[in-house]
């Protein structure tokens, strides 16, 4: 149509931002910023420009949208021969280097992230012992009868006498609660006693320190980890290290700042922690010493609880706080993995720009949700996760589906920006497959799996960025009892996340997950801030809790919420202050709370809770048939509720889902493509089919309005053999320069030529399809099935897909010259009908297989030089006894119809 003369052509209209039309239009071609990173290793750092630059274009290449810097250990000494040299951290070599790699990463579009120190925990040389990481030293000695002096343990710099007390009883036996302080000044290496005509014990307090050693750490940047709880310490990190890094950045600072799990052993103590003490919590904790240390008591677990809390504010206020206004101030943000040692809190997580976590335990106590909990509560719409940290043990071991398994994992726990765990520079002229980090998998261009990286990347991406789109819709939260955590607290060992399991139990979220639901933690701090967003809280065997905290989910309960408390009631104040007159008060308010059972009700233990879920709340998505383990993320727009649906196990699932929401249309999306199908066939409360293969994933979309591009869904109709093509491949392998016909499907393992090849196999063959076969019909080339396996017992850490694929391990299909697609997780099977024309047509495939075989063929690296110049900071994990592994095409071949 021709339009009159000054009238302009409309554009399209553009789909309004958040509704379910603009979130589809995202999810078909997801941003960059939603691409996953990778942790880039810097051995030495040994690093050189031009080999950091073809990295970060490899990277780009994969489909990885930017990394994080972490300098770390030698591999390799200092050779003047080769012209290697590992540059000293921070040197003026070491900060041109790091200089170049931002500008290389600003050109190329790339997001950099920093770590504030060389390995972990934050510290190295320029920590001095009064700045150390800090603990309470406690020593025993036995007074003989009639003994006027004690000898006083020796006292080193860095460490000072608190308190002496005395009493009857040993060294392994006494009362501490009537142990009696002594006054008198230590002389001369000895203190005085009154004499006694009883055996007694003499019990020193010593503020000291731990003595950790900041872990992996870089040429020149080994020393002590710093003290968390003092804010002189972290400012002196701030001012030498920090400040010096992110100036090398310039004009472009880094996208973030980064702090890896704290893992500050043995710290519970700081030069001011009592007069401190003194000022939050009332009283003075310096008479009460032994009950903290050995008391059995219930007067002692309330000790331990203010001594807990005092602990977690001041890494609060002296080490989160601090360090994210420092990333503010140079325009950056503060990314923390906030949990371990010592005593962070979920709501420590509010003091952090990019809550991040680590640990794929998605139907237990993890980590990862407890980042991604705090995200919601606080409102944070980015949740990072350390990911694929020992994932299938040894490094080089794991494969595709591993990363595709272990992802899905942190997507049900609500994380949406994946931080892989890692990609090892490699120096050039090392031979193949290059370096790795001593305890996590390899993810870089030196993988002879690297062709299906994209692949991998894409569908990564599209589900994170999936994941940000509208709120969360989580069900129930399950209070983190941290009282009753602080006051099972142990000198030496302080953490709020490594006490949580004994709270929240696997049976505990199985409950939850396998009846139709998911989760958030929540803690009394955030209940205070921010309220009780969900309709079920859930508290799990608590015994401590606040009258304020009460009073809070009593107002919940009166505007509706579901209160469920497993096993015990709420019955104590938390403290040890006033106790007993504030447990008379939380006796009561308890009494009120459950006294009407349509607002609170107890159940025995966790086994009761998914039956007392129901009779709350209708399930979420509620899965009957064949789904041992089901999992799923819901986000709720204005006009759509987005379901993230996983079959985490195995074995196929064959069953169906039954949506709470209630909309008109329900959409599939392949997160693989991005295609929709529509799959609306009445009723939307009627039950949606499930059919998903071993580790599959799928969108459903329940929304008010059809979604563009949808195809109506065809009757499911079974695959049917169209020809078995299993036999009498031509195999080449180009590296080797290699040509044979194989007969049947075999590994390359039986043949001694290429039993311990690492690389490249092309596979050839010539197919013979009919015009009747190809009218109207969908044609695959399908692999077979993958065989499950169990756990190896062998492997004590990570985790792996338990399945082995046909192809080992992974292939790219052509078919007449042009490429079809990827195979590397269930089904293994490829669409070719577009490529496909009548008579004789060219079937190649490209297996790559697993860089192990390369390594089982040689003798492990000898690293008894290296360990002398720097000592011992790495140990290989699972490298010894290393075993080519099957590769290649195992099993039959066929081109399938239907």
């Amino acid at each position: 149509m021709t339009l009159p003369q000054g009238v302009r052509a409309q554009a399209p209209t553009a789909p309004e931002k958040g509704s379910i039309a603009a979130v589809q239009a995202g999810f078909q071609t997801p941003p960059d910023d939603a691409r996953i990173m990778m942790r880039w290793w810097w051995f030495g750092p040994a690093v050189v420009k031009p080999e950091l630059e073809r990295e970060i274009l490899a990277m780009k290449a994969g489909g990885i949208g930017g990394f994080e810097i972490q300098p770390v250990y030698a591999v390799a000494l200092d050779d003047k021969a080769k012209d290697f040299k590992n540059l000293p951290y921070l040197s003026d070599g070491f900060m041109d280097v790091l200089k170049f790699t931002g500008e290389k990463a600003h050109e190329n579009g790339m997001r950099v992230d920093l770590t504030l120190a060389s390995g972990w925990p934050y510290g190295g040389p320029h920590v001095s012992i009064d700045e150390a990481s800090s603990r309470l030293r406690f020593a025993a000695e036995e007074l003989p009868a009639n003994a006027a002096s004690v000898t006083v343990p020796s006292i080193g710099n860095g460490e000072k006498l608190i308190a002496v007390f005395t009493g009857e009883g040993n060294a392994k036996k006494y009362d501490a609660a009537s142990m009696m302080k002594l006054t008198a000044a230590p002389s001369e290496g000895r203190i005085a006693v009154a004499p006694s005509k009883h055996t007694r014990v003499v019990l020193f307090f010593i503020a000291s320190r731990t003595g950790q050693q900041v872990k992996r750490a870089a040429v020149d940047a080994d020393g002590f980890v710093l003290d968390h709880f003092s804010r002189k310490a972290v400012d002196s990190h701030l001012n030498l290290i920090a400040n010096k890094l992110i100036a090398a950045f310039g004009d472009n600072p880094p996208y973030a700042v980064f702090s890896d799990s704290l893992e500050v052993y043995g710290a519970d103590w700081t030069d001011d922690l009592l007069p401190e003490f003194e000022k939050r919590r009332g009283y003075d904790l310096t008479p009460h010493l032994p009950e903290l240390w050995s008391g059995t008591g219930p007067g002692a677990a309330a000790l331990r609880r203010d001594w807990g809390l005092t602990l977690t504010e001041l890494i609060d206020e002296r080490y989160l706080t601090p360090v994210n206004d420092w990333a503010k101030a140079h325009h950056t943000q503060f990314r923390s993995q906030t949990y371990g040692e010592p005593a962070v809190s979920l709501s420590s997580n509010n003091l952090v720009a990019l809550p991040e976590g680590e640990g794929p335990q998605w139907r237990a106590f993890s980590f990862t949700r407890l980042a991604s909990s705090a995200s919601h509560l606080y409102d944070r719409n980015v949740t990072s996760a350390e990911t694929w940290t020992w994932l299938h043990s040894p490094a080089f071991r794991a494969t595709p589906l591993d990363m595709k398994a272990e992802a899905d994992r942190f997507f049900l726990q609500g994380v949406n920006q994946l931080i892989g765990h890692g990609w090892p520079y490699t120096a050039p002229g090392v031979e193949e497959p290059g370096w790795a980090f001593y305890a996590a998998a390899v993810f870089n261009d030196h993988n002879p799996w690297w062709p299906v990286m994209p692949e991998v990347t894409k569908y990564l991406q599209r589900v994170s960025y999936l994941m940000r789109q509208g709120k969360p819709a989580n069900d129930i939260a399950v209070l983190l009892p941290n009282d009753d955590a602080y006051a099972e607290f142990k000198p030496g060992h302080v953490t709020l996340s490594g006490e949580m399991a004994k709270y929240i139990t696997p049976g505990l979220i199985e409950q939850v997950l396998n009846n139709g639901y998911n989760l958030d933690y929540i803690d009394a701090e955030a209940i205070q801030k921010v309220g009780i967003p969900y309709p079920v809280l859930v508290l799990p065997h608590v015994d401590r809790m606040s009258p304020e905290t009460l009073k809070a989910i009593a107002a919940y309960a009166a505007k509706g919420g579901k209160v469920i408390a497993v096993g015990s009631l709420p019955a104590h104040a938390p403290g040890f202050a006033h106790e007993e007159e504030l447990s008379k008060q939380v006796a009561g308010l308890t009494q009120k709370l459950f006294a009407d059972p349509k607002q609170a009700r107890q159940i025995t233990g966790d086994a009761d809770l998914g039956a007392a879920l129901k009779q709350a709340l209708t399930p979420d998505m509620a899965v009957t048939g064949t789904a041992s383990e089901m999992g799923f993320v819901h986000r709720k727009l204005a006009d759509a509720d987005v379901y993230f649906v996983v079959n985490s196990s195995n074995v196929p699932a064959h069953a169906s889902a039954t949506f709470r929401a209630s909309r008109e249309f329900v959409t599939a999306l392949d997160p693989f493509t991005g295609a929709a199908t529509d799959m609306t066939s009445g009723p939307v409360a009627g039950p949606v089919a499930l059919e998903l293969a071993p580790y599959e994933s799928r969108v459903f979309v329940l929304s008010d309005k059809a979604l563009p591009g949808a195809v109506k869904a065809a009757p499911e109709k079974p695959w049917a053999p169209l020809a078995d093509i299993s036999h009498d491949w031509k195999v080449a392998f180009p590296a080797l320069k290699i040509a044979k016909t194989e007969p049947q499907p075999a590994s390359w393992t039986d043949d001694a030529a290429t039993r311990y090849f690492s690389g490249e196999a092309v596979y050839t063959k010539s197919v013979r399809v009919e015009a009747k076969d190809l009218k109207g019909a969908e044609i695959a080339l399908d692999f077979g099935v993958g065989t499950p396996v169990v756990v190896d017992p062998a492997i004590k850490a990570g985790m792996r897909a338990l399945l082995e694929s046909p192809v080992r391990e992974v292939a790219m299909v052509y078919v007449n010259g042009k490429r079809a697609g990827g195979v590397w997780h269930p089904p293994y099977r490829v669409d070719i009908a577009p490529l496909l024309h009548e008579g004789e047509n060219a079937i190649e495939v490209r297996v790559d297989n697993l860089a192990i075989n390369t390594l089982a063929g040689r003798a492990p690296t000898d690293y008894k030089l290296l360990s002398a110049r720097y000592g011992q900071r790495f140990v290989p994990q699972d490298m010894d006894h290393l075993e080519p592994l099957p590769s290649g095409i195992l099993g039959t071949v066929q081109l399938m119809k239907r």
